[in-house]
């Protein structure tokens, strides 16, 4: 199953601490997984930031239940049920949601102040409302990583549509500033000099696998439209190339898509290595590394230093 959402955590989160021990957010996140029978990839899951997806949701469910004082905190890392979380349980609500903690005067002063701070006071009742149908509001963490995802999607779809306004040369000299970005072809002017020297057999160019130059592959850059699928017969064809000079490793690099047939072409190769980019993962990796994109702002998120506080 997936990764249950955030507010789905809280009744079995509560229900672990109804016997009033001590514990850790490791320690009921580990009880809760077995609870739910949750696979090593559910918990595996990852966030964009690096954190993964169970446990971030799981410290967010005893964050907002501090704050609700349905939790007390004894000792560092630790915490217990409070008389105020029994009586929630005792009366025994089908689920606890967001709107659940909202009766606590303490929490519904946070809530508000917090979402006020998140995005100018809309938030508060945007998630009040989400919450009385199916959707499910978000961690803040995760609002942050939703709203990064999707400008980063913008930024990758302009990307695309102003690689398309120049012309096919200007195509080509991305390529390569690309995988010299990434680490292939030795120098910028090394790599220059291949790309687009062979003129034959379908192959666009070579550029170093490594800057000693101990092996090489062969490119081929295929601009075309985004609605312009690159049919499998050249995929073949580009195949059939590597043969044709006794090469072992090619990259295929294309503005739109590939056909399924194509991609389990490459697939059932033995002998060869070749690498399929279509439009979408070409602008992730030139944002990745820092081609024809610039930074505009950077934000540091940060948490309280536990060490600082540590006083014997």
């Amino acid at each position: 199953m997936a990764v249950p959402g955030f507010q789905d955590l809280m009744l079995p989160f509560l229900q672990v601490c109804s016997d009033g021990k001590e514990r850790t957010v490791m320690e009921i996140g580990e009880t809760i997984a077995n609870q739910l029978k949750l696979s090593d990839a559910d918990l595996q899951e990852l966030m964009a930031s690096g954190q993964t997806k169970f446990y971030n949701r799981t410290a967010w469910v005893k964050s907002y239940f501090g704050k609700a004082c349905l939790l007390d905190f004894p000792s560092r890392g630790r915490f217990k049920i409070t008389q105020r979380g029994l009586d929630l349980l005792k009366a025994t609500p089908p689920t606890i949601r967001v709107k659940t903690l909202c009766q606590f005067p303490e929490f519904a002063k946070f809530y508000k102040r917090d979402s006020q701070t998140l995005d100018g006071g809309e938030h508060h009742a945007n998630v009040t409302a989400q919450d009385k149908g199916d959707a499910e509001p978000a961690t803040p963490d995760e609002q942050i990583e939703n709203a990064y995802q999707d400008l980063r999607s913008q930024l990758a779809s302009n990307l695309l549509d102003t690689i398309l306004k120049n012309p096919p040369s200007f195509f080509e000299k991305l390529v390569v500033d690309l995988l010299v970005a990434m680490g292939y072809g030795g120098s910028r002017k090394d790599a220059g000099q291949t790309l687009g020297k062979t003129g034959d057999g379908g192959i666009d160019g070579i550029i170093k696998e490594d800057k000693l130059g101990l092996d090489i592959i062969y490119l081929q850059a295929k601009r075309y439209a985004v609605d312009n699928v690159v049919p499998s017969r050249e995929v073949r064809d580009f195949t059939g190339s590597l043969e044709g000079h006794g090469a072992q490793k090619g990259v295929l690099i294309t503005t739109s898509s590939f056909t399924r047939d194509g991609i389990d072409f490459v697939k059932r190769l033995q002998q060869k290595k070749i690498v399929l980019i279509n439009g979408e993962k070409l602008t992730q990796l030139m944002i990745d590394h820092n081609i024809g994109v610039s930074t505009t702002a950077i934000y540091t998120l940060k948490k309280i230093d536990l060490d600082y506080f540590d006083v014997d």
